[in-house]
């Protein structure tokens, strides 16, 4: 079965320097019917002006994924961990025990348009750490590319989760499949462009979850970036 969140749906604030949109419920923004889908909690599309960002602030016992769409993000933590994360990059925090961490859009010009996803983990307290990973273009074209896992092959970062991140950038008419074992369900979010999943058609910023599907088809309508979540 196939359950489509429409973008629209999704809970919005504009506070003038950030631009956000919520998928699931998140802050300010209540709601009973949509919590998460399994262990994924949070999908935040997020567009930040200009030299402005996220102050310092703390977090425990959530994997923190960061996907930047475009801009970049310069970020600083409690760890000692200083970076800026560009497209192509994901970048993984367990906050574990307790860590806290500021994001900032470092351009004086150019917005930062990022998605922000937290994965509930495994069990609770454990040792924060972090990692910071490139996936080239070629790696993710009209394929399925492994950039996060509990079990990470290739050059995926490390979650302490059952779950497995996928990332594809699908070019018009091409498709990727990917089967679901029993018992697993799946997310879909469409970070750009549009697709067809499974005969249902999602645009940019709509997700999808998918249940008791042994099989998923996923056809570019247009150039599109999408995000899979294969969760137990």
């Amino acid at each position: 079965m196939i359950t489509i969140r429409g973008s629209q749906e999704r809970g919005h604030f504009d506070h003038g320097w950030l631009k956000t949109y919520h998928t699931f419920s998140f802050a300010g923004y209540r709601d009973k019917e949509h919590m998460g889908f399994r262990t994924l909690r949070v999908i935040n599309e997020d567009t930040v002006a200009p030299a402005k960002g996220f102050g310092t602030h703390p977090h425990r016992d959530m994997e923190i994924i960061t996907y930047v769409l475009e801009g970049r993000v310069e970020h600083k933590d409690s760890l000692g961990n200083g970076s800026v994360i560009l497209p192509g990059e994901v970048q993984r925090m367990s906050a574990g025990t307790g860590v806290t961490h500021s994001e900032f859009n470092p351009s004086p010009k150019e917005p930062l348009h990022l998605l922000q996803i937290w994965i509930l983990p495994e069990k609770t307290n454990l040792r924060p750490s972090y990692e910071q990973k490139v996936f080239k273009l070629e790696e993710k074209l009209n394929r399925l590319k492994l950039v996060a896992s509990q079990d990470p092959k290739g050059n995926a970062v490390e979650i302490h989760q059952d779950a497995n991140v996928y990332v594809s950038v699908l070019e018009k008419g091409m498709k990727v499949e990917h089967s679901l074992k029993k018992g697993r369900g799946a997310w879909l979010q469409v970070a750009r462009g549009a697709v067809e999943l499974n005969g249902h058609f999602l645009n940019q910023g709509d997700g999808a979850s998918a249940e008791d599907e042994s099989l998923l088809t996923v056809t570019g309508r247009q150039r599109a970036e999408i995000l899979l979540f294969d969760l137990a």
